[in-house]
């Protein structure tokens, strides 16, 4: 698969919270290259760009990280359109397949970790994710200094093999805004929270890097609980900004049996979507 290719299928996953880039990039062999190149940037480069334009080229492997980043921007235009107006339409079928994979992803990464540290860290994911789905930290219309720090924290989870840019959308509020600005083509608002990847990536590429290497069974763990709190956010059967059962969010919006048995039906959906995926990950490795 090219580089290009990987691009595009990393764009669409990361239109859908719950399957992040850096599992993509995992999965097709790239991961590493993709890290040590955004890590690559520094300060002792900079001046690289007018006194040697070539050995800065080569430096950050800018060849690559061009042809993925092309791949990603083209998947990411087209699928956001679609994503937009599935949420339009069919909101509650929507939330329900995130949901699916969101729980499928905590559980497969969750099983792989030690006890002992679930229960440090992962407690502690579990109630930041928690906290953060039910805080809305930057209101309901964002201004430019909130896309710019929902881009930097979206592309430091889009370098995790574990969550996603558009899940960390999700817990800030951010994740319907920032579709619709791409599928509205709202470069102004698009601008500012690519500015803000940009950082995110200069930021956290190197930290990541480290922390990983170093302690990377907290860090997975952490995440785990992140995801498991976070499904406060996606839970389905919400209405008026309360989480109800299936049964009362049938009485309260008038949804029959056959609606709530199409939410499950799309929550397994979504579940089944990601054990494909991770057997393909098995597959690979």
């Amino acid at each position: 698969m090219g580089v290009f290719a990987r691009g595009l299928v990393m764009g669409v996953v990361e239109v859908v919270p719950g399957v992040s880039g850096g599992t993509i990039a995992f999965i097709t062999g790239i991961y590493r290259e993709l890290v040590a190149s955004l890590a690559s940037f520094g300060p002792a480069t900079i001046g690289w760009c007018l006194t040697d334009p070539k050995r800065f080229w080569r430096h950050h492997n800018l060849g690559f990280l061009t042809c993925l980043g092309a791949g990603m921007a083209v998947s990411l235009l087209v699928f956001a359109q679609l994503m937009s107006r599935w949420l339009a339409d069919a909101p509650t079928l929507v939330w329900g397949f995130f949901f699916g994979l969101i729980l499928y992803s905590a559980i497969d990464i969750g099983r792989a970790r030690a006890l002992r540290h679930l229960a440090a860290f992962g407690v502690a994911g579990s109630l930041c994710g928690a906290a953060a789905g039910w805080i809305e930290p930057f209101g309901a219309e964002p201004d430019p200094v909130a896309y710019f720090v929902g881009g930097t924290l979206a592309v430091g989870a889009w370098l995790l093999p574990a969550v996603s840019g558009s899940f960390v959308l999700l817990l800030l509020g951010l994740y319907a805004s920032v579709l619709d600005a791409l599928a509205g083509f709202d470069w102004m608002t698009l601008g500012v929270f690519a500015l803000g990847c940009a950082f995110g990536a200069a930021l956290f590429s190197r930290l990541f890097h480290w922390l990983l290497e170093w302690r990377f069974e907290a860090v997975m763990s952490f995440l785990t609980g992140l995801m498991a709190g976070g499904l406060l956010r996606l839970w389905p059967w919400r209405h008026e900004g309360a989480l109800l059962s299936p049964a009362e969010w049938g009485r309260a919006t008038g949804g029959g049996e056959g609606d709530v048995v199409l939410i499950v039906a799309m929550m397994g959906l979504g579940a089944g979507s990601l054990w494909l995926l991770t057997r393909m990950r098995s597959a690979a490795g």
